[in-house]
Formats: structure tokens, C-alpha cells, sequence
């Protein structure tokens, strides 16, 4: 049981840093010789990440605590 506390808690922290964190992507769109034109597209995780993220992240927790009182 502990180990998948600790799995949650893991996965709730990637998925809430993954869902902070944007990303850009740069595309070229046009080449004509020496010239050319690109587009950058900039995004953030969906909302169901940091959702997700948030709910492993505190049964994970939730978890911890819990084993640490039977012990």
C-alpha cells in the first residue's frame, strides 16, 4: 500500500508541473529563397491534467498518512 502512495503522490507532482508549465512549438511556414516565415505556437496542458494531478497528488497523501497511523 505504501508503494502506491508514494506512485500517486509522484504522479499528482509530474502531472501538476507538466500542467504549470506551457511549451511552444516553432513551425516554418513559407520558404521563398534566402526568406523565410515561421509560426509559434505556444500552449498549456489541458485542465484535466492539473486536475488529475491534484486529486493523485492528495489520495497519495491521504494514503501516506493513513499507513503511517497503523504503524
Amino acid at each position: 500500500m505504501k508503494s502506491l502512495a508514494i506512485a500517486l503522490v509522484i504522479i499528482g507532482i509530474v502531472l501538476l508541473v507538466y500542467g504549470v508549465m506551457g511549451y511552444s512549438h516553432n513551425r516554418t511556414t513559407i520558404e521563398m529563397g534566402s526568406m523565410s516565415a515561421s509560426i509559434t505556437e505556444n500552449g498549456a496542458a489541458p485542465m484535466a491534467a492539473i486536475i488529475i494531478g491534484g486529486i493523485a497528488l492528495i489520495g497519495g497523501l491521504v494514503l501516506l498518512a493513513n499507513e503511517r497511523r497503523r504503524a
